[in-house]
């Protein structure tokens, strides 16, 4: 039962995210993804399987290994005991990430392009550590399924994000029919739309002089968006829960 007042608040603040992620993409939105698409285009159809494989490759074993070094669920009681750890961790993620970026971003374009598969790796420990908060187990398939939708959320476009979300809504019910293997997962899409997202603003970090700043600030909102995101993301499956608990308990009563 939602009673709180800090429950309140973040119920608000769930609703205007929901409301984001359903927005029709706007005139902005069409032109830049057809600018981005037909920039793809001149990409060699093989450049762009060596780039899915690879980043395949580099989530997969972020997938796999992290699940080892992630703490069980937690247990904490309320949605406010919760996210106030939720919020420690994202903090924590956010230094990290801005002081690698700095590093990489001030050695030229060798280390700027190794901040890649840091970030990379990065971000994707940081839902891991967010979803076990919120107390889901990470070494269910299904959960570690849920965190790349996050992730996707997050860096796309507005007419892929949409899709993205729709996709998690109701997750209970839609986990049951996901693909048996993450092998099934549209790798190609969620490459390309995460290289397009962050491109630009990447780019400006393998820039001498001002690499290192452009880094630290890049990095440090890249990871803020995501932490936000992921936030809103269990509070949507926190709500839907707390509709299913109420739900049969009228049954019972009624019963």
């Amino acid at each position: 039962m939602i009673s709180s007042a800090y429950e309140q608040i973040a119920l608000q603040e769930l609703r205007e995210w929901q409301a984001q992620m359903q927005k029709e993409p706007s005139l902005m939105n069409h032109l830049a993804r057809g600018m981005q698409q037909k920039l793809n285009s001149f990409i060699p159809e093989k450049v762009h399987q060596a780039i899915t494989a690879t980043i395949k490759q580099m989530i997969r074993a972020v997938l796999f290994g992290a699940r080892h070094t992630t703490g069980k669920p937690a247990t904490h009681d309320t949605l406010q005991e919760k996210e106030a750890a939720v919020r420690d961790r994202i903090n924590f993620y956010k230094t990290t990430a801005a002081a690698e970026g700095g590093i990489t971003g001030a050695g030229g374009i060798l280390l700027g392009l190794a901040d890649f598969p840091l970030l990379l790796g990065l971000k994707l420990k940081m839902l891991f550590d967010i979803a076990a908060l919120y107390g889901y187990p990470v070494d269910d398939y299904r959960e570690r399924l849920y965190l790349l939708h996050i992730f996707q959320l997050t860096f796309s476009s507005q007419q892929q994000r949409r899709e993205v979300y729709l996709q998690m809504v109701d997750w209970e019910t839609q986990k049951l029919h996901l693909p048996e293997d993450i092998h099934q997962f549209e790798w190609r899409t969620f490459q390309q739309e995460y290289r397009d997202y962050i491109d630009l603003a990447k780019i400006a970090q393998l820039i001498p002089v001002i690499g290192a700043p452009v880094g630290v600030v890049v990095n440090y909102r890249l990871v803020q968006k995501l932490g936000t995101t992921a936030m809103n993301a269990y509070r949507m499956r926190w709500k839907e829960q707390q509709l299913l608990e109420q739900s049969a308990s009228k049954t019972d009563n009624g019963a």
